[in-house]
């Protein structure tokens, strides 16, 4: 006679490893003057904030604009949530805080940059009035989250550094898309600025897969998912994330 003792047995769970929101294999960009990046390979898992560490510079300007489909690849695949080419993954991201491509005229008030981005988003036929304060809730809101907001009638230049940047990243991410990639948290200059700001990316990171990017190492303490150390030069394979 046999005794079952399964029962006794603990389960062993078996735990799925995330989906990837970014394969990236051989991708390299290349200037007039010579190699920008590459070739290198990059795996970024879905959801979270995903921090990249890499040299400052036009290589990291041009790997992040080719994450967020604003620049074809020279060579290698590049897949971001199944999207191959990149008009499909300019469809599905949003890119914010790269200096020279969503830097704002200073001498403009919150209201002005608010309005401008709801009628942008807004059917070409459709009338949309000035900015009102629930507007503002509604776009800075989930970005700012318990920090205050700006004021509706603030001129841009008067902004803080985090404010600014902040600023920027709602404006861009008015739609939510699965992937969104935010300029180099370094244009934060303050240390405690830049830790509300890593913590706000992480926050953005339960309902996207947010992308940035340092040159510093970042404290694990401040809820990112990953920090990935990225070789513009040369390809040296999936790098390991540490925590």
């Amino acid at each position: 006679m046999s005794l079952d003792n399964s029962a006794d047995v603990p389960a062993v769970e078996h735990t799925e490893p995330p989906a990837a929101a970014v394969i990236a294999r051989g991708i390299s960009q290349r200037g007039p003057w010579g190699p920008v990046y590459g070739p290198l390979d990059l795996t970024v898992a879905a959801g979270g904030l995903t921090v990249l560490r890499a040299p400052a510079g036009p290589g990291r300007t041009a790997l992040q604009m080719t994450l967020a489909g604003r620049m074809k690849t020279r060579t290698g695949t590049l897949e971001v949530f199944g999207a191959t080419t990149a008009k499909q993954i300019f469809g599905i991201s949003a890119l914010a805080a790269i200096e020279d491509l969503d830097s704002v005229y200073t001498s403009v008030r919150v209201v002005d940059l608010l309005t401008e981005q709801l009628r942008w988003d807004e059917r070409w036929y459709r009338l949309v009035r000035k900015a009102r304060p629930v507007d503002l809730e509604r776009v800075c809101r989930p970005v700012f989250g318990d920090l205050p907001l700006p004021d509706l009638h603030q001129w841009v230049e008067n902004l803080s550094e985090l404010d600014g940047l902040l600023l920027r990243v709602a404006l861009a991410n008015t739609g939510q898309p699965p992937l969104l990639v935010v300029g180099n948290i370094d244009q934060v200059t303050s240390e405690e600025n830049q830790r509300h700001l890593v913590r706000r990316l992480a926050a953005l990171g339960q309902q996207q897969t947010v992308i940035t990017c340092t040159v510093n190492e970042v404290d694990p303490a401040l809820g990112f998912r990953e920090e990935i150390s990225v070789d513009l030069s040369e390809a040296a394979g999936d790098r390991e994330g540490t925590r």
